[in-house]
């Protein structure tokens, strides 16, 4: 366990004592607490204002409809490759619909996660761990004792591929359904990497065989119970992720809970609500994607507000590099045809995640621009 800096030993006395409970956020629903825990609350700063549309600048992020996605129509399939190189160029962030994954795998996976986090605290406990070691962990934040304060959530974490955890290592709740749900995902995963991978120009197979994008899937379930404070803490604190792309499913319950930082031609940007769309899945470029890429592909910012509405479940199926593999793994940008020198040195997979935790998810490839 390494523990933040100047981090003082109330509050990680505090930290442990309600780590040890193994009952994460639930479980101070469950006491019927109506004021968060000091160690809970962000500073104001960090806190976001609402998000207010203007008039004429309201906001949404692609909707893109794979309809005859696998078809043999060449005009359809330039129409999609155009789409999604619109969105991940400019956005970062897009939806899609006829994705392929059934809608029954998709209320299956949400519902299995509700059960799970519902369980008497008894039945969670035998999962509640920080141990990087286990492929199945489940605990509340996993910065718990690095950030400087803690977020409105609890994780169920699965390393599902390339090596799926046996059925006893997953909580009877998600055991098959778990399974189940990535099989279809990486499904779309093959189909969004062949348009990417055209997007760049490159032959459609080539982010998932010679880029790797797609060897590797942590899943993330998600659980925000609804919260008694909102004003004071985060769902998720603004970050990008660190992956090659990240497919999420999340359901209708407090729905614009997360939210994108959308950059304007003049300005900072500003944040813009990912509301849930009937039947679709969020889909968003990661780290190690845009540096591949050259920039042609943007990973941006996104945070989770928390709110009074709840509870609020969402499954992140992350394609990433992780474990022992980490170290090997080495992100380059890809050399293009048109001879566009690249904007980033190469780098491991361990060291994009360790500068990712050392900047708390924020600039991290600035690290590495040349």
């Amino acid at each position: 366990m390494s523990v933040a800096p100047m981090m003082s030993s109330s509050r990680l006395r505090d930290l442990q004592a309600f780590d040890d409970t193994n009952a994460g956020v639930k479980g101070l629903v469950d006491a019927g607490v109506t004021t968060l825990p000091s160690f809970f609350h962000h500073p104001p700063q960090n806190l976001p204002k609402p998000v207010h549309d203007s008039p004429g600048r309201s906001f949404t992020i692609p909707v893109i409809d794979l309809a005859g996605v696998t078809t043999a129509d060449p005009a359809r399939r330039a129409e999609l490759v155009g789409e999604v190189l619109a969105a991940a160029n400019k956005f970062g962030f897009f939806q899609v619909l006829n994705h392929g994954v059934p809608e029954a795998a998709m209320s299956g996976m949400l519902a299995a996660v509700r059960r799970f986090n519902e369980e008497p605290v008894e039945v969670k406990r035998a999962y509640y761990t920080r141990d990087h070691g286990r492929s199945v962990r489940y605990h509340c934040n996993q910065d718990l004792f690095r950030a400087s304060a803690a977020k409105w959530r609890d994780t169920v974490y699965l390393e599902m591929a390339p090596t799926e955890p046996s059925p006893e290592e997953i909580p009877a709740a998600l055991r098959g359904v778990a399974a189940e749900y990535t099989q279809q995902v990486r499904r779309l995963g093959i189909t969004l990497l062949e348009l990417l991978s055209e997007a760049l120009g490159l032959r459609s197979g080539y982010l998932e065989e010679e880029a790797g994008c797609l060897d590797w899937i942590l899943v993330g379930a998600h659980y925000y119970p609804a919260c008694p404070e909102p004003q004071l803490t985060m769902g998720a604190t603004t970050h990008s992720d660190y992956s090659f792309l990240t497919v999420l499913l999340q359901d209708a319950v407090g729905s614009g809970a997360l939210q994108v930082l959308v950059q304007e031609e003049e300005g900072e940007g500003r944040w813009a609500a990912v509301h849930a769309v009937p039947g679709a899945l969020v889909v968003n470029i990661g780290d190690f994607l845009q540096l591949i890429s050259n920039d042609r592909f943007k990973s941006v910012q996104h945070r989770v507000v928390s709110k009074k509405e709840g509870p609020r479940a969402s499954v992140a199926c992350f394609f990433q590099t992780y474990g022992a593999a980490a170290a090997t793994k080495v992100c380059a940008p890809i050399v293009f045809p048109d001879g566009t020198p690249p904007v980033y040195k190469s780098a491991t997979v361990e060291e994009l995640v360790v500068t990712f935790w050392a900047k708390n998810g924020h600039a991290t490839l600035d690290h590495f621009r040349l």
